[in-house]
């Protein structure tokens, strides 16, 4: 089951910020998307930069210096 949610959550702190930002359930994990607002004090891959989320299990990727990704497990 799909679940696609628009309504910003305090679960991602970037979120709160962010209108257009929004949250995608497939299964057991969760796919949150939103424009990046944080500057970076190095430098960034233009295309794809990978790191580890905030939190443990979450993996963040920056698309196009712009995008950003988080996947991580879905809470029940």
């Amino acid at each position: 089951m799909t679940q696609f949610d628009l309504a910003s959550t305090a679960r991602f702190a970037i979120a709160s910020s962010n209108p257009s930002s929004f949250s995608v359930r497939l299964g057991r994990r969760e796919i949150f998307v939103c424009r990046d607002s944080y500057v970076r004090r190095y430098r960034v891959n233009p295309v794809i930069e990978c790191s580890a989320g905030i939190e443990p299990g979450h993996v963040e990727i920056l698309l196009l210096r712009r995008w950003l990704v988080v996947l991580s497990k879905a809470r029940i």
